[in-house]
């Protein structure tokens, strides 16, 4: 499949999605309701000549396109729902595409459409997992639940997340990815046990290495440092530490997801020293979940061979890698998908010339990206996609 055909067909169809875009962000949809997401992205993908599931592990649709010649099955994955007021920096009335998963859904389709038209190129097989709930981490699971990868021979599976760089810009995650997420729960009894609470709260937030920001400023360092080799983010916590009345509640993120095991010891001996305040934890102690949730691990040979075509095909200059799990503070259930199969996960610059950072940083307000990152996305992907289907 030719870089010039792919380019071609993104020029025709690129005013069109971008509609698309606008018509998906003006519909946002909580996780778990995509209803009429889900519904656009079936007719789209129906039209387009794939075949199409829907209600996949709630409203996940799944579409399937051969190629003409045989080949390796590569899975494509855009995630739909939009986020829920309580996720957004500062709150916000109602739920709302602050995350891209809007411009996710719309470079898939456009994936989807030319590949589809350059069908008589494509070797191999592509699934394409339009997935739900991913805010809640819980999307991801319900489709793997359903046998989807098996049922499909998925060997591999790829995805992009809009990102704070210029657009553009890709940022690569070879060997780094996105942290996974701990939680705690420490009940105290006592006649000191509110006050031992909020103490307890604070020792435990006074664990973090790293916080979260406050000012366009502060976002700025965390991108520098990501991009800073064993820079002060290669290994890190982040903690946040909430006491409430005789209880706190814990919830963190660490990198690299072996350093879990070392703030539980950590927080339990925090707790312990509550015995001599006047307080104690309860007999069960500090309550932990079975397992974290896991970290987004991007193998590196599958990143640094996407680098290699994003290089080649889109610019010597159009490629960032980081060497840091980013951003510290968020996790994303594609580890599920990592965790069954070679994949990758990069981010996609979204910031326009000149425009804040906030503007293009997941979840603030002012989250504004540049639509001029939907043609690129697309054409980035449609030729990494292709290429990865007849690859051996």
């Amino acid at each position: 499949m030719t870089q010039g055909a792919v380019d071609a067909e993104v020029a025709r169809l690129q005013r069109g999605l971008i509609e698309l875009r606008r018509d998906l962000h003006r519909h946002p949809e909580l996780p778990g309701q995509e209803r009429r997401t889900a519904g656009v992205v079936a007719r789209e993908l129906r039209a387009a000549g794939l075949t199409v599931t829907t209600g996949v592990g709630g409203h996940g649709v799944v579409g399937v396109l051969r190629g003409a010649y045989r080949g390796r099955t590569v899975a494509y994955r855009a995630d739909m729902d939009a986020v829920p007021p309580n996720g957004i920096v500062g709150g916000g009335p109602e739920a709302a595409h602050l995350c891209g998963h809007d411009i996710h859904t719309t470079v898939a389709l456009g994936v989807a459409r030319v590949l589809a038209r350059l069908r008589h190129q494509l070797s191999g097989t592509v699934v394409f997992l339009f997935q739900p709930a991913e805010e809640t981490l819980s999307g991801a699971r319900a489709l793997i639940d359903t046998g989807v990868l098996e049922r499909t021979g998925v060997a591999e599976i790829h995805a992009l997340h809009c990102g704070p760089f210029p657009v553009g810009r890709f940022a690569v995650t070879p060997g780094y990815g996105l942290p996974g997420q701990d939680k705690a729960r420490v009940t105290l009894r006592g006649p000191d046990a509110p006050a031992a609470a909020r103490r307890l709260a604070a020792r435990i937030g006074a664990l973090a290495t790293v916080r979260e920001p406050q000012t366009p400023a502060d976002i700025e360092q965390l991108l520098t440092d990501a991009q800073t080799p064993n820079g002060p983010l290669a290994r890190f916590v982040a903690v946040r530490a909430v006491a409430e009345e005789a209880t706190v509640s814990v919830s963190y993120r660490c990198w690299p997801q072996e350093r879990y095991r070392e703030v539980r010891e950590d927080i339990r001996r925090l707790a312990g020293s509550c015995a001599g305040s006047g307080a104690t934890a309860t007999g069960a102690g500090v309550n932990f979940p079975a397992e974290p949730f896991p970290a987004m691990v991007c193998p590196e040979r599958d990143a640094r061979r996407l680098a290699h075509h994003l290089r080649r095909t889109t610019g010597r200059d159009a490629v960032t890698e980081l060497h840091a799990a980013f951003p510290p503070f968020s996790g994303e259930d594609f580890a599920l998908y990592l965790d069954r199969v070679p994949g990758t996960f990069t981010f996609l610059g979204v910031r326009a010339p000149g425009a804040p950072v906030t503007t293009s940083y997941p979840h603030y307000p002012d989250f504004t990206p540049d639509e001029q990152a939907i043609g690129i996305g697309i054409r980035a992907m449609t030729g990494w996609i292709a290429e990865r289907t007849h690859s051996a």
